[in-house]
């Protein structure tokens, strides 16, 4: 036997049809994988880097809606800050526009803070994207490999068994074959699990920071665009001060009519 080109090489040559299954199989998985990674690097490095700069512009704006005013930004494209921010700012001029206002009344706030959410939930979800494949390499992976080894080990016994000589020599090819399924199975496994855990741990940061500049935002518009209940036109216009069944709720009595 000729082994001068190596142990992978010898095992390969004499791999049967289901260990070529196996590994043919794991290929595929170990280039899907490396697809996502490369995809989930690319995209993970970009949203940091347009966050920087979409914040380096919020910092400088004199008015929460001097960027929204713009429209949309081409190089803010990929930022889930900026997509946050422009979802919650288009709701927020959706209900100015419904109360004819600035000033828009809890029911309209309502709406800007759920508009919020959504993008979030949005965001995280589209950072997320992709995680399930390297989750399914890293589990399944090593299985498959596994699953080839057996086979050809069971090959091998079974083939020794009809000869009727068990001898190193017609042991080692089938052993060698069946056993780079096992190894073809870590090597998809375990650069899905490194970079798995790499990325989880960036995605999780860039969520973090999503969840915090949405609080940021909602404090913003509360602060600037919700109108106060006791202004001059809040009794009259605000869904706030009605309830079910379409009774208008009843202001408190103040404290001089109550003669506290």
């Amino acid at each position: 036997m000729d082994m001068s080109s190596g142990g992978v090489a010898f095992a390969l040559n004499h791999a049967t049809l289901e260990g070529k299954i196996t590994i043919g199989v794991l290929l595929v998985f170990s280039l899907v994988s490396w697809t996502v990674i490369i995809n989930k690097f690319r995209q993970l490095a970009k949203a940091k880097q347009r966050n920087g700069t979409f914040l380096d512009l919020y910092s400088k704006a004199k008015s929460p809606l001097v960027i929204f005013s713009k429209g949309p930004i081409k190089q803010l494209q990929g930022s889930p800050m900026y997509e946050l921010y422009f979802g919650g700012c288009e709701e927020l001029k959706v209900q100015q526009d419904k109360y004819g206002t600035d000033k828009i009344p809890n029911h309209g706030m309502s709406a800007v803070r759920i508009a919020l959410e959504r993008v979030l939930g949005e965001a995280a979800v589209g950072l997320e994207s992709g995680m399930i494949v390297l989750a399914t390499a890293i589990s399944g992976g090593p299985f498959i490999g596994l699953l080839g080894t057996v086979w050809g080990v069971m090959d091998t016994f079974a083939g020794i068994g009809r000869a009727q000589q068990a001898t190193l020599a017609t042991m080692a090819p089938g052993v060698a074959s069946a056993l780079i399924a096992t190894v073809a199975g870590l090597m998809v496994a375990i650069p899905s699990l490194f970079c798995y855990n790499f990325l989880v741990t960036k995605t999780k940061t860039l969520t973090m920071e999503l969840d915090n500049f949405a609080a940021h935002l909602e404090t913003v518009f509360i602060t600037d665009f919700l109108r106060e209940k006791n202004g001059a036109s809040s009794a009259e216009e605000d869904p706030e001060d009605y309830r079910p069944g379409g009774h208008r709720q009843e202001s408190e009595p103040s404290g001089a009519a109550t003669g506290h």
